[in-house]
C-alpha cells in the first residue's frame, strides 16, 4: 500500500474524532480536504500536488463556511435568577478584602461571596452589586 493512502485516512480519521469530541466545528474541514487529497490520489496525482488540495480545499472551506458556522453555533448567554441581583444593594456581612479574597454580602435573603474592586469594605456597610463574576458578586460601596 502506498504510504499517502495511510497519512490521508489518518488525517481524515483524527478530524472526525477530535470532531467528535468538541463542538466547535475546528476540524471537520481537515477532514473534507484529506477526502479531496484522496480522490486527487485515486487520480493519479503526486505527493505534492496531493497536499496542495488538501490543503487549498481545508482553507477554501474554512474561508467560506468559518463565518456562518460560528453564527449558528454561537454560545448564547443563558439567563439566571442571579442577574436580578445586579443593581441591588446588600449589606457586608463579612470584611470584604480584595487583596485576602475575602468578603461576604447579604442580598435580600442570600448570602454571597463577594470581592470589591480594589478597596476593602468593612462589616455592616451598605454595597452595590455591580456585576456577578462565577460565584462572587462584585461590589462598590454605595
Amino acid at each position: 500500500m502506498d504510504f499517502m493512502l495511510w497519512i490521508w485516512l489518518g488525517v481524515i480519521i483524527l478530524a472526525v474524532v477530535v470532531e467528535a469530541l468538541t463542538t466547535q466545528m475546528v476540524c471537520i474541514w481537515f477532514a473534507v480536504g484529506g477526502i479531496a487529497a484522496l480522490i486527487a490520489k485515486a487520480f493519479g496525482a503526486n505527493e505534492i500536488v496531493q497536499i496542495i488540495i488538501a490543503a487549498a480545499v481545508t482553507l477554501i472551506l474554512v474561508i467560506c463556511t468559518r463565518p456562518l458556522v460560528k453564527k449558528y453555533l454561537k454560545n448564547k448567554k443563558v439567563s439566571t435568577n442571579s442577574d436580578r441581583y445586579i443593581g441591588e444593594t446588600g449589606t457586608v456581612v463579612e470584611r470584604i478584602d480584595a487583596l485576602a479574597g475575602t468578603g461576604q454580602v447579604k442580598v435580600g435573603t442570600s448570602l454571597w461571596s463577594a470581592r470589591s474592586e480594589g478597596e476593602a469594605i468593612p462589616e455592616n456597610t451598605q454595597v452595590k452589586v455591580l456585576r456577578i463574576e462565577g460565584v462572587k458578586l462584585i461590589v462598590e460601596k454605595v
